[in-house]
Order: C-alpha cells, then sequence, then structure tokens
C-alpha cells in the first residue's frame, strides 16, 4: 500500500483501476454479442484504402475473445490478492518491503556467525586482518561510495576518510560512533555576530592560519573578530573540537574548499553536514567492518 499526502489520491486510484478494468469487459462485451450467421456478408468497416481496400467487419474468433476475458478476470483477482490498489492491502498481505525485510532477516542469519568472529574483536585487530579488510572494502563500496568515493576520498562536503585528519576524532570507538550513530554537522551563519563588514577580513584570517596566501591587513583584522566570536568552537589555537564536529581550521584540509569565496559562504551562510546513522540499517556485524575498514585507511603507508 502506498502512503499520500491526500487520502482521496488513493481511493481515485483505486476507482479509475477498477472502473477502467470494467469498462474493458462491458467494451468487450457489447461488440461480441451479435453473431452472423454461416456464410453471411458481415459488410465493412467504411474504411477504404487505395480505392477498393475495404476492412471487413467481421467478430473476433471466440478463442481470442475469451483470452481478453481471462486477462480481464485475473487482473480482478490480482488486484484481490495483492497490493494494486492503492487503498487495498491484498487478501495475501504481501508487500515488497515486507519481502525484503524477509529476505534481509534470512541473508542476516545467514552470514550472523562470520560478522560475529569479527565482532568479538577490537577495532585495530580486525583492520589488521587481510581478510577482514577485504570485506570491509566490499561494504564500503556498496554503502558508503555514493558519498565519499569508491577510493575514500570524499569529495566538496563530505570528508576524505584516506587522510588522518577526523573532524570528529579518529580514535577507534569515534570512527564507530560516527557510522553507528551518525553525525549531525552544524555551522550555523555568524555574518550577524561577526558583521557583514568583517566577513572577508576573517576569511582572510583563516587562510592565514594555514599558510594560504591572504592580506596581511585584512587577516589582522579579522583576527580580533575571529578570537572574539569563532574561538568558542575552534578553540584559541584554530585546531577544532572533535566533540563539537569543529573542524581544525589551522591545516590545509578543506571540507568545502578553501578559497577566500568559500570561506566567506561558510561564514554568511552556514554550514550543514548529516552523516545518516547505519547501525538499525547495516547492523552490528557490518557496522564494525566498516569502522575498522575506515580507520585503517588513514593508517596505510602512503605511497
Amino acid at each position: 500500500m502506498s502512503d499520500f499526502i491526500y487520502s482521496w489520491v488513493g481511493i481515485a486510484i483505486a476507482v479509475v483501476t477498477i472502473v477502467s478494468i470494467l469498462a474493458c469487459a462491458w467494451f468487450l462485451k457489447a461488440n461480441t454479442v451479435r453473431r452472423l450467421p454461416q456464410g453471411a456478408d458481415p459488410g465493412t468497416t467504411g474504411h477504404l484504402w487505395d480505392g477498393d481496400l475495404a476492412e471487413w467487419n467481421n467478430p473476433l474468433p471466440r478463442w481470442w475473445m475469451y483470452l481478453f476475458y481471462i486477462t480481464i478476470v485475473f487482473g480482478l483477482l490480482y488486484l484481490a490478492l495483492y497490493p494494486g490498489l492503492a487503498v487495498y492491502g491484498g487478501a495475501l498481505g504481501w508487500s515488497s518491503a515486507g519481502q525484503h525485510a524477509t529476505e534481509s532477516k534470512r541473508w542476516d542469519s545467514r552470514y550472523a556467525a562470520m560478522f560475529d568472529v569479527y565482532l568479538k574483536q577490537e577495532i585495530p585487530v580486525v583492520a589488521r586482518d587481510p581478510a577482514a579488510r577485504e570485506m570491509g572494502q566490499r561494504l564500503f563500496v556498496t554503502y558508503c561510495a555514493q558519498c565519499h568515493a569508491s577510493d575514500a576520498g570524499g569529495s566538496r562536503g563530505f570528508p576524505n576518510l584516506r587522510d588522518n585528519d577526523w573532524i570528529w576524532g579518529g580514535e577507534p570507538a569515534q570512527v564507530h560512533e560516527s557510522i553507528a550513530k551518525g553525525r549531525q554537522a552544524v555551522m550555523p551563519p555568524m555574518v550577524e555576530a561577526i558583521g557583514a563588514e568583517n566577513v572577508k577580513a576573517v576569511a582572510n584570517h583563516v587562510r592565514s592560519l594555514s599558510g594560504l596566501p591572504h592580506d596581511a591587513g585584512l587577516a589582522a583584522q579579522g583576527k580580533v573578530k575571529f578570537e572574539q566570536v569563532c574561538v568558542a568552537c575552534h578553540g584559541m589555537d584554530a585546531k577544532g573540537n572533535p566533540a563539537l564536529g569543529a573542524p581544525n581550521l589551522a591545516d590545509r584540509v578543506w571540507l568545502y574548499g578553501s578559497s577566500e569565496e568559500a570561506i566567506v559562504e561558510a561564514i554568511t551562510r552556514g554550514r550543514n553536514g548529516v552523516m545518516p546513522a547505519q547501525l538499525e540499517f547495516l547492523g552490528a556485524g557490518k557496522v564494525h567492518l566498516l569502522a575498522a575498514y575506515v580507520w585503517g585507511l588513514s593508517r596505510e603507508p602512503r605511497k
């Protein structure tokens, strides 16, 4: 069954569906009630092509007509048994969501023992296991690559998981918590607190923190505002606060870009980042393997 904002939508779909099927039955019946005597001239439909090519008005063969009736009966039976109508779930109670849940449960129980082996091990131990890393990589490509890319390199707004820069902390337990419970990162618009006239100056100060090209005069002016407003989250040394998800501004790792325009946009409009919780969806075993794989990525030797 489908959920609609307005209940009448489902009723309308059901009515249109049933009326259409019954109309097909009536139309078929209305066009097959008259039978011509054997050898009688059926006449034509009145359509003529190329001067003498006419379309005879012969009735449908009985076997063909019966096939049409069978399809109509089949359609009605299907709608009675399965959720083909928007307001009726079907006598069998089947649904695609229910079938998916049943199959997922069956496969989860089949592979539970394999995941339980790794659940009993600490994340660093799992991360060093070649077989576990291979399983974790397959899970990552299936569930995480859509945002973080297949190589875990991330993209704008989605962090690179291969470096050792962690917004919420890079300890095994912190990585596991990020995957299991999700994260909600919020950088509120700060233009009113800083003042519109100071936004560009603060942006230049932020760029100076990581040694990026900047206007020294504006950076000095922006430092004052930064220390008045921004240190509450990013700290006096601007190295961030993993407990709040406040990023380190003193390195050269940028989630939304390091240009002056990108930083001005972040200060003016704020940022909102969401990492969905995966524990309920994936289960404890898969989350544990993923946490080990992701944690281990930043500890691989750089080529």
